[in-house]
């Protein structure tokens, strides 16, 4: 479909920003940014980050969701981030999409969890179509019964984030990181990280599926594309949640975490 014809069906606009190994960090803080002081639509792409990176959904605990002897070891930045969801470990293999939306420019899906998440997985049923068996299954993106798209989502009263983390790749020494969470999908079965997930790769090329993607997010929106260094960083104040925890937090939980190992050992 030609632009021409996209404007001339009144699509709403929305700003394309393309990364490449920017700090999961930095993307974040700058999507908590957009969600919560701009008014603008917008799609951001990251194309792997740059150091193995631990994320947790906002009211995620380490002592509950990491092998912290060895995090704390090797030096694992651990962040929380401002939005729900589950527990990832992140690097130069795993891909980024996030899409903030106004409430007003998708009518068709209300800002509710379930909701947004049948809306995502139509788009992209739109990607994956012909390959493999893609399916959104409870709150993941799946090729058969095995995992490779995590999401999360953040909805305020006029707007919502829903973001992704796809595993191009992943390293299986990096996943020993991550504990077996209390909560699982049913559909997991009591499978381990290794034998839940799979490998993107194996199924479409990188590039292929960034350009699918793109093209998939321009059915519904008029695509601006913009630069990092072009995002006004004027918008109002708003409260900064995303943050790195320090090793000192770490060390903290770790400690509290063989206390209690020891009092129930007692008991």
């Amino acid at each position: 479909m030609s632009v021409n014809r996209i404007k001339d069906l009144g699509f709403p606009l929305m700003n394309l920003v393309k990364l490449r190994g920017t700090p999961i960090l930095q993307q974040l803080l700058l999507e908590e940014r957009l969600l919560r002081s701009s008014s603008d639509n917008w799609c951001i792409i990251n194309d792997g980050t740059n150091v193995p990176t631990i994320v947790m959904g906002m009211s995620g605990k380490p002592c509950e969701l990491l092998e912290l002897e060895p995090v704390i070891k090797d030096r694992i930045s651990v962040i929380k981030r401002f939005s729900g969801g589950g527990t990832v470990i992140v690097d130069r293999n795993t891909l980024f999409v996030s899409l903030i939306c106004n409430r007003d420019d998708v009518p068709n899906v209300q800002p509710y969890p379930r909701s947004v998440m049948a809306w995502s997985g139509s788009l992209y049923s739109d990607v994956f179509k012909g390959i493999s068996d893609f399916q959104l299954r409870e709150n993941d993106y799946v090729f058969g019964d095995r995992k490779f798209g995590g999401n999360a989502q953040s909805i305020t009263r006029n707007r919502w984030i829903h973001h992704t983390s796809f595993l191009w790749d992943y390293s299986e020494n990096n996943m020993a990181y991550l504990k077996l969470p209390s909560r699982v999908p049913q559909y997991r079965l009591e499978r381990d990280h290794t034998d839940f997930v799979c490998k993107m790769k194996d199924y479409i090329e990188r590039s292929v599926f960034i350009e699918k993607t793109i093209k998939a997010v321009g059915t519904q929106f008029r695509l601006k594309e913009l630069n990092l260094d072009d995002i006004d960083d004027t918008g109002r104040e708003h409260l900064e949640s995303t943050r790195l925890l320090t090793m000192d937090e770490l060390k903290e939980a770790a400690a509290n975490t063989t206390r209690t190992q020891s009092i129930a050992q007692a008991v």
